[in-house]
């Protein structure tokens, strides 16, 4: 987790310094959240252009094991209980729509077994095919479309999945604050305030990124390049 009134201070100062301006509880809360969003989508992109890097003999200075470090913070699976209470989408609610707080299945299974995702024509071809490509009981496969969850077993039978592993969307984060004589001060209580959901490494790159969209908002491109440069210089350093 990442404080966020570290990150609110640290923005303030940069972005004040000087007296270039200041940004706004309201705006800060709008950056911060579209720069947990970014960081956030981008380990999906780090993570499939590392696998094409070697390893390192030290775990902790794998880019593969870091960024795993980062996203099981995300990690959550659905059993059928809570599979139960997700939206149904035809076939008399067997398929099941994806919630709004899932950003990617990682994983479907039906009665422990491991369902083999497949593309939406394959998933046809599949379930119509002979019998070393029709799923089984023990051999189900599944397919993704239109937000929708979609699973067959023996015979080419509709069932409902049992269990979904998924990454999470990162709650939304909140600066807390209340009004004295006009200045808007830090308040922290569970109430007002939410805090940043990711790694507490990625603190130096939000105040970068959040730095960046304020230089914009207050039309200060000596501010926006100043952060994007940095940002940049962090992200390549982390990849190198």
């Amino acid at each position: 987790m990442v404080n966020i009134d570290a990150v609110y201070q640290s923005v303030q100062a940069l972005a004040n310094k000087e007296q270039r301006g200041y940004l706004t509880p309201q705006e800060f809360n709008l950056f911060a959240n579209q720069a947990q969003k970014e960081i956030f989508e981008q380990y999906f992109y780090d993570l499939a252009q590392s696998s094409f890097k070697p390893g390192v003999d030290f775990v902790y200075a794998d880019i593969d094991h870091m960024i795993d470090e980062k996203l099981r913070l995300f990690e959550r699976s659905a059993g059928t209980a809570a599979i139960a209470g997700w939206a149904g989408a035809g076939g008399g609610g067997v398929n099941k729509i994806i919630p709004d707080y899932v950003y990617r299945v990682s994983r479907i299974n039906y009665n422990e077994h491991e369902c083999e995702i497949l593309r939406t024509g394959d998933f046809q071809d599949s379930q119509n095919g002979g019998p070393l490509t029709m799923p089984t009981d023990d051999r189900p496969i599944a397919n993704i479309r239109t937000n929708v969850i979609r699973v067959k077993a023996a015979n080419g039978v509709s069932v409902t999945p049992t269990g979904v592993f998924y990454f999470k969307i990162p709650d939304p984060v909140s600066w807390g604050y209340f009004v004295v004589g006009n200045k808007a001060l830090y308040d922290g209580s569970p109430s007002k305030t939410s805090h940043f959901q990711l790694h507490a490494a990625e603190e130096t790159e939000l105040i970068y990124k959040v730095l960046k969209f304020a230089g914009i908002s207050m039309k200060r491109i000596d501010v926006a390049q100043a952060a994007q440069f940095a940002e940049q210089s962090q992200v390549q350093q982390e990849k190198q």
